[in-house]
């Protein structure tokens, strides 16, 4: 009896044996938690690296952006914005196309109204509200790039409204008997005067962009509505 009874102890003393007394049974560590950190998809990571640069291009222009900043924001390698864009011609030329669209639809999208003036209170709004809302975007348009050619840029931008305003000067002066062929120099014109305009805005911000507009406006359409059908230079007239 006593012998069973010393071999049942030295048992419960056994790391492992079921026993209550001696050593516990040491516990497993818990096994580390997954990272809660989610990986983006690549459409996402390429619309994260896009909307990252647009910010950079605009604070620094072209030629101070550079690849490594647009990779540390994202949290990236370098290679990974090489692999989306194959460089930084090709980021910023996504970035361009992209404000030259957005710009460009919100402007022919607001050109609505019948009467020609109208037209012309809707196009300088729609301006003024894009470097309102998106003046980051606009930031990267306004600046000058070797890498693209006008077609991507502000200027091409502006050139494509003033086609539109040039067909609705086109059939105004028909109507009022002014040469039609002088609407193309007219358009570019009026167009020139919001983008400069609207290019001091951005820096300014003052007045408000309604009066602004107005402003515009109540330039552009008193120098229309009293046109002369052939204007000279009075300095060169007695010559």
């Amino acid at each position: 009896m006593t012998e069973r009874r010393r071999s049942d102890e030295n048992v419960a003393g056994v790391p492992g044996s079921g026993g209550t007394t001696g050593r516990r049974r040491a516990i497993p560590a818990a096994a580390p938690k997954p990272s809660s950190r989610v990986r983006m998809s690549a459409a996402q990571r390429r619309e994260q690296l896009i909307s990252i640069a647009r910010q950079i291009f605009a604070e620094r222009g072209f030629d101070a952006t550079s690849i490594e900043e647009v990779a540390a924001r994202a949290k990236v390698s370098k290679p990974v914005v090489y692999e989306h864009f194959g460089g930084k011609e090709g980021l910023y030329a996504v970035v361009v196309d992209r404000e030259v669209r957005a710009l460009l639809d919100r402007i022919t999208t607001a050109l609505t109204a019948g009467h020609p003036r109208e037209l012309l209170e809707q196009a300088a709004l729609a301006l003024l509200t894009y470097i309102e809302e998106e003046t980051s975007g606009f930031r990267v348009l306004v600046r000058e790039s070797p890498v693209l050619s006008a077609a991507g840029n502000f200027s091409s931008v502006m050139n494509d409204v003033a086609h539109q305003v040039e067909h609705i000067l086109g059939a105004e002066f028909s109507s009022r008997g002014y040469d039609p062929k002088l609407a193309e120099l007219y358009s570019q014109a009026l167009v020139g005067m919001v983008a400069l305009t609207g290019r001091w805005w951005l820096e300014v911000r003052k007045p408000r962009k309604e009066t602004v507009a107005a402003h515009l406006v109540n330039l552009a359409w008193s120098g229309l509505s009293h046109l002369e059908a052939k204007p000279s230079l009075i300095t060169v007239r007695g010559r």
